[in-house]
Protein backbone atom coordinates (compact mmCIF):
# COMPACT_ATOMS: atom_id res chain seq x y z
CA UNK A 1 0.00 0.00 0.00
CA UNK A 2 1.14 3.75 -0.39
CA UNK A 3 0.65 6.65 1.51
CA UNK A 4 -2.91 7.47 0.02
CA UNK A 5 -3.75 3.73 1.26
CA UNK A 6 -3.58 2.51 -2.74
CA UNK A 7 -2.29 -0.64 -3.83
CA UNK A 8 1.03 -0.57 -5.11
CA UNK A 9 -0.26 -3.08 -7.77
CA UNK A 10 -3.21 -5.08 -8.43
CA UNK A 11 -3.51 -8.22 -9.91
CA UNK A 12 -3.85 -6.94 -13.28
CA UNK A 13 -1.42 -4.08 -13.96
CA UNK A 14 0.50 -2.03 -11.29
CA UNK A 15 -1.28 1.37 -10.02
CA UNK A 16 0.88 4.16 -10.81
CA UNK A 17 0.15 7.15 -12.30
CA UNK A 18 -2.32 9.91 -11.37
CA UNK A 19 -5.12 8.78 -13.51
CA UNK A 20 -4.84 5.28 -11.58
CA UNK A 21 -4.84 7.43 -8.16
CA UNK A 22 -7.61 9.65 -9.43
CA UNK A 23 -9.81 6.80 -10.22
CA UNK A 24 -9.10 5.21 -6.82
CA UNK A 25 -10.07 8.18 -4.82
CA UNK A 26 -13.44 8.22 -7.00
CA UNK A 27 -14.39 4.80 -6.19
CA UNK A 28 -13.70 5.21 -2.39
CA UNK A 29 -15.98 8.91 -2.85
CA UNK A 30 -18.87 6.39 -4.41
CA UNK A 31 -18.19 3.71 -1.62
CA UNK A 32 -17.94 6.20 1.11
CA UNK A 33 -21.55 7.87 0.07
CA UNK A 34 -23.31 4.20 0.13
CA UNK A 35 -21.81 2.96 3.53
CA UNK A 36 -22.74 6.81 4.83
CA UNK A 37 -26.24 6.68 3.99
CA UNK A 38 -26.61 3.22 4.43
CA UNK A 39 -25.65 3.56 8.16
CA UNK A 40 -28.12 6.12 8.60
CA UNK A 41 -31.16 4.09 7.60
CA UNK A 42 -29.74 0.82 9.31
CA UNK A 43 -28.95 2.90 12.47
CA UNK A 44 -32.57 4.73 12.57
CA UNK A 45 -33.95 0.77 11.64
CA UNK A 46 -32.18 -0.62 15.11
CA UNK A 47 -32.86 2.02 16.76
CA UNK A 48 -36.90 1.96 16.27
CA UNK A 49 -38.17 -0.94 14.35
CA UNK A 50 -36.19 -3.67 14.65
CA UNK A 51 -37.39 -6.71 16.49
CA UNK A 52 -37.35 -10.62 16.80
CA UNK A 53 -38.82 -12.10 19.73
CA UNK A 54 -36.23 -14.65 19.88
CA UNK A 55 -33.83 -12.07 20.77
CA UNK A 56 -35.24 -11.17 24.56
CA UNK A 57 -34.05 -14.26 25.85
CA UNK A 58 -30.94 -12.82 25.14
CA UNK A 59 -31.37 -9.96 26.12
CA UNK A 60 -32.87 -10.73 29.35
CA UNK A 61 -29.98 -13.14 29.49
CA UNK A 62 -27.58 -10.09 29.46
CA UNK A 63 -29.15 -8.39 31.97
CA UNK A 64 -28.94 -11.54 34.68
CA UNK A 65 -25.37 -11.29 33.94
CA UNK A 66 -25.43 -7.79 34.92
CA UNK A 67 -26.56 -8.54 37.89
CA UNK A 68 -23.53 -11.18 38.68
CA UNK A 69 -25.52 -14.40 37.49
CA UNK A 70 -23.74 -17.30 35.33
CA UNK A 71 -25.14 -18.59 32.21
CA UNK A 72 -25.35 -22.50 32.52
CA UNK A 73 -24.99 -22.76 36.27
CA UNK A 74 -27.75 -20.19 37.29
CA UNK A 75 -29.54 -20.20 34.44
CA UNK A 76 -30.78 -22.15 30.98
CA UNK A 77 -28.66 -20.04 28.19
CA UNK A 78 -28.75 -22.70 25.21
CA UNK A 79 -25.90 -20.63 23.42
CA UNK A 80 -21.78 -19.61 23.12
CA UNK A 81 -21.39 -17.26 25.12
CA UNK A 82 -19.08 -14.30 23.62
CA UNK A 83 -22.02 -12.12 22.26
CA UNK A 84 -24.29 -12.06 24.79
CA UNK A 85 -21.38 -11.24 27.42
CA UNK A 86 -20.44 -8.44 25.15
CA UNK A 87 -24.22 -7.26 25.47
CA UNK A 88 -24.06 -7.43 29.16
CA UNK A 89 -20.46 -5.81 29.58
CA UNK A 90 -21.99 -2.82 27.27
CA UNK A 91 -25.54 -2.38 28.99
CA UNK A 92 -24.05 -2.04 32.42
CA UNK A 93 -21.90 1.06 31.17
CA UNK A 94 -24.61 2.89 29.16
CA UNK A 95 -28.01 1.18 30.91
CA UNK A 96 -30.50 -1.56 30.22
CA UNK A 97 -32.02 -0.90 26.98
CA UNK A 98 -32.41 -3.04 24.13
CA UNK A 99 -31.06 0.11 22.12
CA UNK A 100 -27.74 0.00 23.01
CA UNK A 101 -27.51 -4.02 21.79
CA UNK A 102 -29.10 -3.26 18.84
CA UNK A 103 -26.35 -0.17 18.25
CA UNK A 104 -23.48 -2.34 18.14
CA UNK A 105 -25.05 -4.74 16.40
CA UNK A 106 -25.69 -2.61 14.04
CA UNK A 107 -22.06 -1.32 13.63
CA UNK A 108 -20.76 -4.88 13.81
CA UNK A 109 -23.03 -5.21 10.51
CA UNK A 110 -22.15 -2.11 8.75
CA UNK A 111 -18.47 -3.19 9.71
CA UNK A 112 -18.96 -6.39 7.70
CA UNK A 113 -20.83 -4.35 4.57
CA UNK A 114 -17.38 -2.65 4.56
CA UNK A 115 -15.17 -5.32 4.59
CA UNK A 116 -16.91 -6.73 1.95
CA UNK A 117 -16.37 -3.74 -0.15
CA UNK A 118 -12.92 -2.97 0.13
CA UNK A 119 -11.88 -6.58 -0.09
CA UNK A 120 -13.59 -6.44 -3.30
CA UNK A 121 -12.07 -2.61 -4.67
CA UNK A 122 -8.60 -3.27 -3.38
CA UNK A 123 -8.67 -7.62 -4.87
CA UNK A 124 -10.68 -7.32 -8.05
CA UNK A 125 -8.64 -7.76 -11.08
CA UNK A 126 -10.01 -5.27 -13.17
CA UNK A 127 -9.31 -2.25 -12.11
CA UNK A 128 -12.14 -0.49 -14.19
CA UNK A 129 -14.71 -2.34 -12.55
CA UNK A 130 -13.41 -2.25 -8.67
CA UNK A 131 -15.56 0.40 -8.00
CA UNK A 132 -18.57 -0.75 -9.99
CA UNK A 133 -17.80 -4.61 -8.30
CA UNK A 134 -17.51 -3.01 -4.88
CA UNK A 135 -20.67 -1.75 -4.52
CA UNK A 136 -22.40 -4.92 -5.94
CA UNK A 137 -20.88 -6.73 -2.93
CA UNK A 138 -21.83 -4.06 -0.86
CA UNK A 139 -25.59 -3.44 -2.23
CA UNK A 140 -25.93 -7.52 -2.20
CA UNK A 141 -24.81 -8.04 1.52
CA UNK A 142 -26.70 -4.77 3.11
CA UNK A 143 -29.77 -4.78 1.39
CA UNK A 144 -30.38 -8.14 1.60
CA UNK A 145 -34.03 -8.27 3.64
CA UNK A 146 -32.41 -11.39 5.95
CA UNK A 147 -29.20 -9.53 6.86
CA UNK A 148 -31.10 -6.06 7.30
CA UNK A 149 -33.97 -7.48 9.49
CA UNK A 150 -32.21 -9.57 11.52
CA UNK A 151 -28.45 -8.53 12.22
CA UNK A 152 -29.27 -5.28 14.21
CA UNK A 153 -30.64 -7.55 16.89
CA UNK A 154 -29.35 -8.76 20.35
CA UNK A 155 -28.72 -11.98 18.78
CA UNK A 156 -25.45 -12.68 17.50
CA UNK A 157 -25.70 -12.41 13.40
CA UNK A 158 -24.52 -8.75 13.64
CA UNK A 159 -20.93 -9.77 15.87
CA UNK A 160 -20.44 -13.15 13.53
CA UNK A 161 -20.94 -11.43 9.94
CA UNK A 162 -17.98 -9.08 10.90
CA UNK A 163 -15.75 -11.88 12.68
CA UNK A 164 -16.48 -14.37 9.44
CA UNK A 165 -15.54 -11.51 6.96
CA UNK A 166 -12.70 -10.27 9.45
CA UNK A 167 -11.46 -13.68 9.55
CA UNK A 168 -11.59 -14.11 5.84
CA UNK A 169 -9.32 -11.35 4.79
CA UNK A 170 -7.07 -12.26 7.94
CA UNK A 171 -6.80 -15.50 5.98
CA UNK A 172 -5.94 -14.22 2.75
CA UNK A 173 -2.92 -12.40 3.82
CA UNK A 174 -1.42 -15.21 6.16
CA UNK A 175 -0.56 -17.18 3.16
CA UNK A 176 1.81 -14.43 1.83
CA UNK A 177 3.15 -13.56 5.37
CA UNK A 178 6.01 -15.86 7.17
CA UNK A 179 5.32 -15.27 10.48
CA UNK A 180 2.34 -16.70 12.14
CA UNK A 181 0.59 -13.51 13.54
CA UNK A 182 -2.12 -13.37 10.49
CA UNK A 183 -2.96 -17.29 11.11
CA UNK A 184 -3.39 -16.21 14.40
CA UNK A 185 -6.04 -13.15 13.80
CA UNK A 186 -7.41 -15.12 11.26
CA UNK A 187 -8.12 -17.81 14.23
CA UNK A 188 -9.25 -16.01 16.27
CA UNK A 189 -11.80 -14.29 14.98
CA UNK A 190 -13.35 -17.18 13.69
CA UNK A 191 -13.24 -18.53 16.88
CA UNK A 192 -14.85 -15.42 18.08
CA UNK A 193 -17.69 -16.17 15.52
CA UNK A 194 -18.46 -19.59 16.88
CA UNK A 195 -18.16 -18.58 20.29
CA UNK A 196 -21.11 -16.13 19.53
CA UNK A 197 -22.98 -18.57 17.34
CA UNK A 198 -22.40 -22.09 16.66
CA UNK A 199 -23.84 -21.57 13.12
CA UNK A 200 -20.55 -20.11 11.95
CA UNK A 201 -18.43 -23.17 13.56
CA UNK A 202 -18.05 -24.67 10.35
CA UNK A 203 -16.18 -21.37 8.98
CA UNK A 204 -12.87 -22.15 11.23
CA UNK A 205 -11.94 -25.66 9.39
CA UNK A 206 -12.33 -24.33 6.30
CA UNK A 207 -10.46 -21.37 6.60
CA UNK A 208 -7.79 -23.19 8.38
CA UNK A 209 -7.66 -26.39 5.53
CA UNK A 210 -6.83 -23.06 2.73
CA UNK A 211 -4.83 -21.30 4.44
CA UNK A 212 -2.57 -24.37 4.52
CA UNK A 213 -3.18 -25.37 1.64
CA UNK A 214 -2.38 -21.91 -0.89
CA UNK A 215 0.15 -21.09 1.88
CA UNK A 216 2.75 -19.34 0.03
CA UNK A 217 5.64 -18.47 2.53
CA UNK A 218 6.51 -19.45 6.09
CA UNK A 219 6.08 -22.75 8.25
CA UNK A 220 2.35 -24.43 7.62
CA UNK A 221 3.04 -26.16 11.11
CA UNK A 222 4.08 -22.46 13.20
CA UNK A 223 0.20 -21.21 10.99
CA UNK A 224 -1.24 -23.70 11.88
CA UNK A 225 -0.83 -24.26 15.83
CA UNK A 226 -1.10 -20.23 15.94
CA UNK A 227 -4.88 -20.14 14.66
CA UNK A 228 -5.83 -23.46 16.48
CA UNK A 229 -4.39 -22.04 19.74
CA UNK A 230 -6.04 -18.32 18.81
CA UNK A 231 -9.39 -20.17 17.80
CA UNK A 232 -9.61 -21.11 21.17
CA UNK A 233 -9.09 -18.05 23.17
CA UNK A 234 -12.52 -16.97 22.94
CA UNK A 235 -14.69 -20.07 23.89
CA UNK A 236 -12.35 -19.00 27.52
CA UNK A 237 -15.73 -18.18 29.40
CA UNK A 238 -17.89 -21.51 27.87
CA UNK A 239 -14.82 -23.77 29.07
CA UNK A 240 -14.92 -21.70 32.85
CA UNK A 241 -18.17 -22.19 33.03
CA UNK A 242 -17.96 -26.45 31.94
CA UNK A 243 -15.39 -26.87 34.54
CA UNK A 244 -17.98 -25.82 37.00
CA UNK A 245 -20.56 -27.31 36.17
CA UNK A 246 -20.24 -29.78 33.30
CA UNK A 247 -23.36 -31.42 33.40
CA UNK A 248 -25.14 -28.05 33.04
CA UNK A 249 -22.67 -26.87 29.79
CA UNK A 250 -23.47 -29.74 28.11
CA UNK A 251 -26.90 -29.60 28.13
CA UNK A 252 -27.16 -26.07 27.14
CA UNK A 253 -24.56 -26.57 24.37
CA UNK A 254 -24.91 -30.27 22.65
CA UNK A 255 -28.29 -31.68 24.44
CA UNK A 256 -30.74 -28.84 24.15
CA UNK A 257 -29.78 -28.65 20.30
CA UNK A 258 -29.73 -32.30 19.58
CA UNK A 259 -32.57 -33.19 21.42
CA UNK A 260 -35.35 -30.84 22.20
CA UNK A 261 -35.41 -27.98 19.24
CA UNK A 262 -38.12 -29.91 17.62
CA UNK A 263 -40.26 -29.65 20.58
CA UNK A 264 -41.20 -26.16 20.29
CA UNK A 265 -41.75 -26.08 16.59
CA UNK A 266 -44.48 -28.96 15.20
CA UNK A 267 -43.75 -30.40 12.22
CA UNK A 268 -40.21 -30.20 11.99
CA UNK A 269 -39.50 -31.74 9.06
CA UNK A 270 -42.22 -30.21 6.85
CA UNK A 271 -40.91 -26.39 8.01
CA UNK A 272 -37.10 -27.20 7.10
CA UNK A 273 -38.10 -28.45 3.50
CA UNK A 274 -40.65 -25.09 3.00
CA UNK A 275 -37.18 -22.78 4.73
CA UNK A 276 -34.90 -24.49 2.22
CA UNK A 277 -37.05 -24.22 -0.90
CA UNK A 278 -38.38 -20.35 -0.13
CA UNK A 279 -35.55 -18.99 -2.00
CA UNK A 280 -37.84 -19.90 -5.45
CA UNK A 281 -40.20 -17.23 -4.23
CA UNK A 282 -37.22 -14.97 -3.26
CA UNK A 283 -35.98 -12.28 -5.82
CA UNK A 284 -33.26 -11.15 -3.65
CA UNK A 285 -32.33 -15.01 -3.17
CA UNK A 286 -32.60 -15.77 -7.00
CA UNK A 287 -30.11 -12.60 -7.69
CA UNK A 288 -27.29 -13.38 -5.74
CA UNK A 289 -27.46 -17.03 -6.05
CA UNK A 290 -27.57 -16.72 -9.94
CA UNK A 291 -24.65 -13.71 -10.14
CA UNK A 292 -22.59 -15.86 -7.84
CA UNK A 293 -22.77 -19.70 -9.80
CA UNK A 294 -21.95 -17.26 -12.71
CA UNK A 295 -18.81 -15.48 -10.95
CA UNK A 296 -17.97 -18.82 -9.92
CA UNK A 297 -17.97 -20.62 -12.96
CA UNK A 298 -16.39 -17.29 -14.80
CA UNK A 299 -13.24 -17.40 -12.20
CA UNK A 300 -13.02 -21.19 -12.65
CA UNK A 301 -13.00 -21.53 -16.70
CA UNK A 302 -13.22 -18.29 -18.14
CA UNK A 303 -11.09 -15.63 -16.37
CA UNK A 304 -7.31 -15.00 -16.74
CA UNK A 305 -7.06 -14.08 -13.25
CA UNK A 306 -4.00 -15.09 -11.43
CA UNK A 307 -4.15 -18.19 -9.58
CA UNK A 308 -3.62 -16.91 -6.49
CA UNK A 309 -6.68 -14.22 -6.65
CA UNK A 310 -8.74 -17.40 -7.89
CA UNK A 311 -7.96 -19.26 -4.93
CA UNK A 312 -9.51 -16.29 -3.07
CA UNK A 313 -12.53 -16.31 -4.87
CA UNK A 314 -12.74 -20.35 -4.16
CA UNK A 315 -12.42 -19.65 -0.69
CA UNK A 316 -15.63 -17.78 -0.96
CA UNK A 317 -17.18 -20.31 -2.57
CA UNK A 318 -15.92 -22.81 0.25
CA UNK A 319 -17.32 -20.82 2.88
CA UNK A 320 -20.59 -19.97 1.60
CA UNK A 321 -21.42 -23.76 0.96
CA UNK A 322 -19.50 -25.00 4.63
CA UNK A 323 -22.07 -22.16 6.56
CA UNK A 324 -25.06 -23.10 3.94
CA UNK A 325 -24.65 -26.66 4.65
CA UNK A 326 -24.10 -26.38 8.51
CA UNK A 327 -27.72 -24.03 9.01
CA UNK A 328 -29.33 -26.20 6.87
CA UNK A 329 -28.70 -29.23 8.93
CA UNK A 330 -30.14 -27.30 11.74
CA UNK A 331 -33.29 -28.82 13.11
CA UNK A 332 -35.60 -26.63 13.26
CA UNK A 333 -33.48 -24.23 10.31
CA UNK A 334 -35.00 -20.56 9.25
CA UNK A 335 -34.13 -19.09 7.23
CA UNK A 336 -32.36 -15.39 8.67
CA UNK A 337 -29.65 -18.04 9.25
CA UNK A 338 -28.56 -18.42 6.14
CA UNK A 339 -27.48 -14.53 6.23
CA UNK A 340 -24.23 -15.61 7.48
CA UNK A 341 -23.62 -16.83 3.71
CA UNK A 342 -24.35 -13.73 2.13
CA UNK A 343 -21.39 -11.72 2.14
CA UNK A 344 -19.07 -14.91 0.90
CA UNK A 345 -22.02 -14.79 -2.21
CA UNK A 346 -21.91 -11.27 -2.49
CA UNK A 347 -17.91 -11.33 -3.94
CA UNK A 348 -18.93 -13.82 -6.31
CA UNK A 349 -22.23 -12.34 -7.45
CA UNK A 350 -19.49 -9.22 -7.91
CA UNK A 351 -17.90 -11.11 -10.47
CA UNK A 352 -20.71 -12.64 -12.05
CA UNK A 353 -22.04 -8.97 -12.82
CA UNK A 354 -18.88 -8.75 -14.32
CA UNK A 355 -18.86 -11.42 -16.33
CA UNK A 356 -22.70 -10.96 -17.32
CA UNK A 357 -21.96 -7.69 -18.09
CA UNK A 358 -18.55 -7.46 -19.70
CA UNK A 359 -19.44 -9.84 -23.16
CA UNK A 360 -21.68 -10.33 -25.38
CA UNK A 361 -24.87 -7.54 -25.95
CA UNK A 362 -24.47 -6.16 -21.85
CA UNK A 363 -20.81 -4.84 -23.28
CA UNK A 364 -22.58 -2.42 -25.68
CA UNK A 365 -25.58 -1.49 -22.90
CA UNK A 366 -22.66 -0.76 -20.12
CA UNK A 367 -19.38 0.80 -21.84
CA UNK A 368 -16.23 -0.29 -20.17
CA UNK A 369 -15.58 3.42 -19.01
CA UNK A 370 -18.96 3.50 -17.33
CA UNK A 371 -19.01 0.43 -15.16
CA UNK A 372 -20.90 2.24 -12.13
CA UNK A 373 -24.47 2.27 -14.86
CA UNK A 374 -24.37 -1.86 -14.52
CA UNK A 375 -24.81 -1.68 -10.50
CA UNK A 376 -27.95 0.24 -10.74
CA UNK A 377 -30.77 -2.87 -11.79
CA UNK A 378 -29.10 -4.86 -8.82
CA UNK A 379 -29.46 -2.05 -6.63
CA UNK A 380 -33.29 -1.18 -8.10
CA UNK A 381 -33.92 -5.39 -7.38
CA UNK A 382 -32.33 -4.97 -4.04
CA UNK A 383 -34.03 -2.20 -2.80
CA UNK A 384 -37.50 -3.12 -4.44
CA UNK A 385 -36.94 -6.66 -2.37
CA UNK A 386 -36.47 -4.88 0.87
CA UNK A 387 -39.02 -2.87 0.70
CA UNK A 388 -41.20 -5.60 -0.37
CA UNK A 389 -39.87 -7.39 2.90
CA UNK A 390 -41.09 -4.32 4.64
CA UNK A 391 -44.56 -4.14 3.40
CA UNK A 392 -45.11 -8.13 3.97
CA UNK A 393 -43.90 -7.62 7.51
CA UNK A 394 -46.01 -4.20 7.81
CA UNK A 395 -48.24 -5.62 10.78
CA UNK A 396 -45.25 -7.31 13.02
CA UNK A 397 -44.80 -6.41 16.38
CA UNK A 398 -41.92 -4.41 17.80
CA UNK A 399 -40.55 -3.12 21.05
CA UNK A 400 -42.74 0.13 21.33
CA UNK A 401 -45.48 -3.04 21.87
CA UNK A 402 -44.02 -4.97 24.76
CA UNK A 403 -43.11 -1.44 25.98
CA UNK A 404 -46.70 -0.26 26.29
CA UNK A 405 -47.40 -4.13 28.25
CA UNK A 406 -44.58 -3.69 30.55
CA UNK A 407 -45.28 -0.08 31.84
CA UNK A 408 -49.03 -1.96 32.53
CA UNK A 409 -47.52 -4.79 34.34
CA UNK A 410 -45.63 -2.78 36.32
CA UNK A 411 -48.49 -0.71 37.21
CA UNK A 412 -50.55 -2.90 38.36
CA UNK A 413 -47.64 -5.44 39.90
CA UNK A 414 -45.96 -4.73 43.23
CA UNK A 415 -42.32 -4.54 43.29
CA UNK A 416 -41.73 -7.36 44.94
CA UNK A 417 -44.66 -9.67 43.76
CA UNK A 418 -44.19 -12.52 41.77
CA UNK A 419 -44.89 -12.19 38.05
CA UNK A 420 -45.71 -14.95 35.64
CA UNK A 421 -44.66 -13.72 32.31
CA UNK A 422 -42.04 -14.03 29.19
CA UNK A 423 -38.80 -12.84 28.55
CA UNK A 424 -39.86 -9.31 26.69
CA UNK A 425 -41.68 -8.62 29.80
CA UNK A 426 -39.15 -9.41 32.17
CA UNK A 427 -36.35 -8.17 30.75
CA UNK A 428 -38.38 -4.60 30.21
CA UNK A 429 -39.93 -4.54 33.65
CA UNK A 430 -36.40 -5.35 35.29
CA UNK A 431 -37.94 -7.87 37.01
CA UNK A 432 -35.36 -11.14 37.87
CA UNK A 433 -37.60 -14.01 36.69
CA UNK A 434 -38.45 -17.04 38.99
CA UNK A 435 -36.03 -19.66 38.85
CA UNK A 436 -36.38 -21.84 35.36
CA UNK A 437 -38.45 -19.28 33.81
CA UNK A 438 -35.81 -17.75 31.97
CA UNK A 439 -36.48 -19.64 29.24
CA UNK A 440 -39.78 -20.20 28.39
CA UNK A 441 -39.28 -22.72 25.35
CA UNK A 442 -37.82 -25.15 28.03
CA UNK A 443 -41.14 -25.60 29.59
CA UNK A 444 -41.58 -28.37 27.07
CA UNK A 445 -38.97 -30.30 28.85
CA UNK A 446 -38.88 -32.78 31.73
CA UNK A 447 -35.82 -34.92 32.58
CA UNK A 448 -36.95 -35.61 36.04
CA UNK A 449 -36.92 -33.51 39.76
CA UNK A 450 -33.40 -33.53 40.11
CA UNK A 451 -32.21 -32.75 36.16
CA UNK A 452 -34.63 -30.28 36.38
CA UNK A 453 -33.41 -28.70 39.19
CA UNK A 454 -29.55 -28.50 38.32
CA UNK A 455 -30.33 -27.40 34.66
CA UNK A 456 -32.70 -24.78 36.17
CA UNK A 457 -36.08 -26.46 34.11
CA UNK A 458 -39.77 -25.77 35.15
CA UNK A 459 -41.63 -28.40 33.17
CA UNK A 460 -45.37 -27.51 32.21
CA UNK A 461 -47.17 -29.62 35.00
CA UNK A 462 -44.84 -27.86 37.49
CA UNK A 463 -45.80 -24.51 36.41
CA UNK A 464 -49.10 -25.50 36.29
CA UNK A 465 -48.77 -26.25 39.55
CA UNK A 466 -47.86 -23.02 40.91
CA UNK A 467 -50.12 -20.98 39.13
CA UNK A 468 -52.72 -23.41 40.90
CA UNK A 469 -51.08 -23.07 44.45
CA UNK A 470 -51.01 -19.17 44.03
CA UNK A 471 -48.09 -18.60 43.24
CA UNK A 472 -47.83 -15.65 40.72
CA UNK A 473 -49.29 -12.03 41.79
CA UNK A 474 -50.02 -11.52 38.10
CA UNK A 475 -49.96 -13.38 34.83
CA UNK A 476 -49.57 -12.50 31.23
CA UNK A 477 -49.45 -14.16 28.04
CA UNK A 478 -49.98 -13.68 24.41
CA UNK A 479 -50.77 -17.13 23.67
CA UNK A 480 -54.51 -18.76 23.97
CA UNK A 481 -53.55 -22.00 24.81
CA UNK A 482 -51.70 -20.92 28.16
CA UNK A 483 -55.22 -19.41 29.22
CA UNK A 484 -56.80 -22.65 28.89
CA UNK A 485 -54.52 -24.81 29.87
CA UNK A 486 -53.18 -22.99 32.88
CA UNK A 487 -56.44 -22.10 34.28
CA UNK A 488 -55.39 -18.66 33.87
CA UNK A 489 -59.28 -16.74 34.23
CA UNK A 490 -60.35 -18.83 36.35
CA UNK A 491 -57.30 -18.10 39.14
CA UNK A 492 -57.50 -13.89 39.17
CA UNK A 493 -60.68 -11.80 39.32
CA UNK A 494 -59.04 -8.97 37.07
CA UNK A 495 -58.42 -9.59 33.45
CA UNK A 496 -57.25 -7.02 30.60
CA UNK A 497 -56.98 -7.43 27.22
CA UNK A 498 -53.86 -5.40 25.50
CA UNK A 499 -51.91 -5.45 23.17
CA UNK A 500 -53.11 -8.83 21.55
CA UNK A 501 -52.14 -10.17 25.27
CA UNK A 502 -53.74 -11.17 28.10
CA UNK A 503 -52.96 -9.71 31.63
CA UNK A 504 -54.57 -11.21 34.71
CA UNK A 505 -53.99 -9.85 38.52
CA UNK A 506 -56.22 -9.67 41.68
CA UNK A 507 -55.67 -13.53 43.20
CA UNK A 508 -58.68 -15.10 43.83
CA UNK A 509 -57.14 -17.20 46.51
Amino acid sequence: MDSDGFPRSGPDRPVRDSADKTRYRIGYGWLGAVVALYLLAFLVYAETWAFAWDESYHLLAAQLIGRGKRPYIDFCFPQTLVNVYWNAAWMRLLGDSWRVPHAFAALFTLGAVALTARYVFLRFPAPDWRAAAALTAALLTGLNAEVFGYAPLAQAYGICLFALLAAFQCAVLAVDRSGPLRAAEAGFLAGMAAASSLLTAAAAPVLLVWLLFYNRAGSRWTKFSAFCAAAAMPFAPMIWLAWQGPRQAWFNVIQYHASFRTLYWPHTTRHDLEVLTSWIDSGQALLIGLLAVSGLAYVARRSPWPAAIKAEFYLCAWLAAALSAEVATAHPTFSQYFLLAVPFLAILAAAGLYATVSGGFAAHAFKPSRPLWAVLPVALLMVLGLAKSFYDDRDATDWSVYERLARKIDEITPRNAVLFADEPIYFLTRRAPPPGLELAYTHKIDLGPAENALLHIVPAAELQRQLQAGLFATAYTCVDADIQSYHLASLYRQRLEMEGCSIFWDLKK
